[in-house]
């Protein structure tokens, strides 16, 4: 089955790690169905059903963003609020539609990953800050896995850094 990879990226067009990572997705037609939330609604105004009908389609769904301001996009938050409704995500017999759905993050960050640690800068760990992530999705019974992230996008912008991260994210991709 193929997984389900939802893009959430304001500034897609500006992009240099999910706009190269969607391009190498698109090369895999059979094993990737690329989802750009921004794309499918630019006034923000959501098709719950068609997003619920989308979800339903694929065991595995990985949700893709930059991470900035210690969160993600708000269209993805935005997402999740309008999406996983009770009776079909949560609180019902016939609810928990992602019950058993692996589930992961795939972000890109500024900052290095040294910086995510509790005697550094940001203080926290990139775990630790995805943690309503993980607490939503356990809550709705879908499968969490371990995210990928991929981090020096304020320091690191060169063709050879970019390149050197789509095999890593297609791999991640292929452990699920």
């Amino acid at each position: 089955m193929k997984t389900l990879v939802v893009v959430t990226h304001p500034d897609i067009k500006s992009s240099v790690i999910n706009k190269r990572w969607i391009e190498e997705l698109n090369k895999y037609p059979e094993k990737y169905v690329v989802h750009q939330l921004y794309e499918a609604y630019p006034d923000e105004k959501i098709d719950v059903t068609a997003e619920q009908k989308l979800v339903e389609l694929h065991d595995k769904i990985v949700f893709q963003f930059p991470y900035y301001w210690f969160n993600c996009p708000s269209l993805l938050k935005k997402w999740m609020d309008e999406v996983l409704t009770h009776g079909w995500a949560y609180g019902s017999k016939s609810g928990y539609k992602l019950s058993g759905k692996k589930i992961a993050l795939a972000i890109s960050l500024g900052v290095e990953e040294h910086e995510l640690r509790p005697s550094e800068k940001y203080k926290y760990t990139l775990a630790e800050l995805t943690r309503p992530f993980e607490l939503s999705f356990e809550y709705v019974k879908a499968d969490y896995q371990p995210l990928f992230a991929y981090y020096g996008m304020e320091y690191n912008t060169s063709e050879k850094w970019v390149e050197q991260s789509v095999p890593l994210y297609l791999d991640f991709l292929d452990s699920l």
